[in-house]
């Protein structure tokens, strides 16, 4: 099976950046890690998976604690306002509105009880969907990149899992495990056709026969729209931009 030889899964896409990874690889060997989150994100967007490193020690929250602030490394990062925990995340997915909104009870109701047990959540953000549906005793495994804040940290603070990955790469489950996979905003338009489709075909791979992959508010521009599709306008960019949202529960067929 080759299992005597173990070979690093470093992307292609490295080569490609050679100053942005020279300057992630140059730090003092057996010291502290630099702090330098916006820099990894950069190179996983571009397909440049270095990570860990191997040869230093990451810096440690100073008076960790579980929760909140004080088990988080705040360094790179100036706003705390998408870890506000009492705007939407008191009311978000838990009510159907036969639009753009589908409520967890009514996604897990379209299943025999207690059949959807482990999950998915591609681009989780703070873990909300994953806090959400938890209480329903589903298990959720929060995707997510540190964008602009260290979400895999606060998430880990919440008590729930986070993988720190991004969608240009394999998701790292076997194949037919899941009960469902949900994205929101992450998986749309920003994305190149080629990037979404490969996605799209890896979740299929890890979905179990007859789970579900809930697509939450995808968004295209107005020139990709047909009749397959009942959009809701996406107005937070500008009406200029002609953007649509679109969401849908999808279920990978049992053969």
């Amino acid at each position: 099976m080759g299992s005597d030889e173990v070979y690093p899964p470093v992307g292609a896409g490295c080569f490609k950046f050679p100053e942005e990874l020279v300057q992630y690889i140059t730090y003092d060997i057996r010291d502290q890690c630099p702090v330098d989150d916006v820099l990894v994100q950069r190179l996983m967007l571009k397909g440049c998976e270095p990570l860990p490193r191997w040869r230093c020690r990451p810096k440690s929250p100073a008076n960790y604690e579980t929760p909140p602030d004080s088990s988080i490394i705040w360094d790179p990062y100036t706003s705390k306002s998408c870890f506000n925990l009492k705007g939407k995340e008191t009311s978000q997915w838990l009510f159907d509105n036969e639009g753009l909104d589908y409520g967890i009870d009514h996604v897990l109701n379209t299943k025999p009880h207690g059949t959807i047990c482990i999950g998915l959540d591609i681009g989780g953000g703070t873990a909300t969907f994953a806090t959400k549906i938890r209480e329903r005793n589903v298990i959720i495994i929060t995707g997510t990149l540190n964008l602009d804040g260290p979400f895999n940290s606060f998430i880990a603070s919440r008590g729930l899992i986070p993988i720190h990955v991004s969608v240009s790469q394999r998701l790292p489950f076997f194949d037919n495990t899941l009960d469902i996979v949900h994205s929101m905003h992450i998986l749309s338009n920003w994305i190149s056709e080629t990037m979404l489709e490969f996605t799209l075909y890896d979740i299929y791979r890890v979905l179990r026969p007859g789970g579900l992959f809930w697509l939450d508010h995808f968004f295209c521009m107005g020139s990709q729209l047909n009749a397959t599709y009942i959009p809701v306008r996406k107005l937070d960019r500008g009406i200029h931009k002609n953007e649509w949202y679109i969401s849908a529960l999808l279920e990978k067929p049992m053969k």
